[in-house]
């Protein structure tokens, strides 16, 4: 186990007051029982509730982090487009050959933001291309084309709230695949898996209570039910889709606004007002989304990642593919913040782990993606 991950785990003692919570000597303090006088609810009663490695102590630290071990080695196909049929050898092993995919075109409006959260920029001009898989009962994926291409990766140094996990900044070059539209739902979780235990209930929400593991079994099933293999996004992959071709800290701007985003509003990042906490996740496709017309890269759930975590990005792959453990895959990468967050915690690069097996939370989810060729 590497040194951050020992020292995590010797900052965790219980909390003394709640036996679900754990005291941080880190935070000074149990996170889980100041979040529940802060917000006057106990939002979590039913399940253990572990503080979690905090890079940044300049922040208000952030929510609960987990993971789920026995990592399934599952590589990107790469290509341009969409298909009618997986690429590579995988295929074999699923029972269903892949229906056929029609491409569609998505129409929707970006907005670009000040430091102070004011709109100075909209394109209503915006359109990328996307297909339908369709899970049964007339439920669907909607997976959008994501172009290939390079980005540097991390935050350069003078950016507010960074962490020296997060460099230094590299080049990668990835190539193009397809991503979720949106976070998965709870009525595609239980057509897929036939079961869906979200705090949250509601169709249009976006499932939470779910592993690490539980995404990949996801995964899995939606690859044999298809034919075509689906995944989680690298960490790579993820970074490259929420960036969507922004240097910014955040995909809309400088800052962002409870407008723009699920996150704890009475928290601010530059110089923006204030703005609401809702304490709950909302329905998929609620706020603007960014410039590839992914939407919720920002907040709502923090979303599982291939990669196990490590501690800068010496040594980390340049091609986009998940780069795998040196912790014994047990400490898995959620990207993007969710409904509880600072918004210091779920800029572009912000990037956090846990290392705590077999727990689930309601602030942490997934996306699906396809790496997939376009027909001849």
């Amino acid at each position: 186990m590497g040194e951050a991950l020992k020292g995590a785990v010797q900052t965790l003692i219980k909390c003394g007051k709640v036996n679900s919570h754990f005291y941080s000597q880190t935070y000074g303090k149990c996170y889980w029982c100041d979040r529940s006088s802060k917000l006057g609810v106990d939002i979590f009663p039913t399940v253990v509730l572990p503080t979690v490695y905090s890079p940044s102590p300049s922040l208000p630290p952030p929510s609960p982090l987990v993971i789920r071990r026995n990592f399934l080695k599952w590589l990107g196909l790469g290509g341009v487009g969409l298909v009618t049929a997986v690429v590579g050898a995988e295929w074999a092993k699923y029972t269903n050959q892949p229906q056929p995919v029609r491409e569609l075109t998505l129409e929707y409006e970006t907005v670009t933001v000040d430091e102070t959260g004011q709109i100075i920029k909209r394109d209503s001009n915006k359109q990328a291309q996307f297909f339908k898989e369709d899970v049964g009962n007339g439920i669907v994926l909607e997976m959008v084309s994501i172009p290939g291409g390079s980005f540097k990766m991390g935050s350069p140094p003078g950016e507010k709230g960074r962490d020296s996990t997060e460099s230094p900044q590299h080049d990668v070059n990835v190539p193009a695949f397809c991503m979720g539209r949106f976070e998965v739902t709870q009525e595609q979780y239980q057509q897929v898996i036939g079961d869906n235990l979200s705090h949250f209930q509601g169709a249009k929400r976006p499932v939470e209570r779910v592993s690490w593991n539980d995404a990949i079994a996801f995964c899995n099933k939606l690859s044999e039910k298809t034919g075509r293999r689906y995944r989680l996004p690298s960490e790579a992959e993820w970074e490259y889709a929420c960036r969507a071709g922004t240097k910014t800290p955040f995909y809309c701007g400088e800052t962002i606004t409870s407008e723009l985003a699920n996150y704890n509003g009475n928290y601010t990042y530059a110089a923006e007002p204030k703005g609401k906490c809702r304490q709950q996740t909302t329905e998929v496709g609620s706020f603007p989304p960014n410039a590839f017309g992914l939407y919720d890269m920002h907040g709502n759930l923090w979303e599982w990642c291939q990669d196990t975590y490590h501690d800068s990005y010496e040594g980390a792959p340049k091609d986009g593919s998940a780069w795998g453990g040196i912790y014994d895959d047990d400490s898995h990468l959620l990207r993007g913040g969710s409904w509880g967050d600072n918004p210091g915690y779920f800029r572009s690069a912000a990037r956090f782990f846990s290392i705590y097996p077999d727990l689930v939370y309601p602030n942490i989810g997934f996306r699906v993606v396809c790496a997939v060729a376009r027909p001849k």
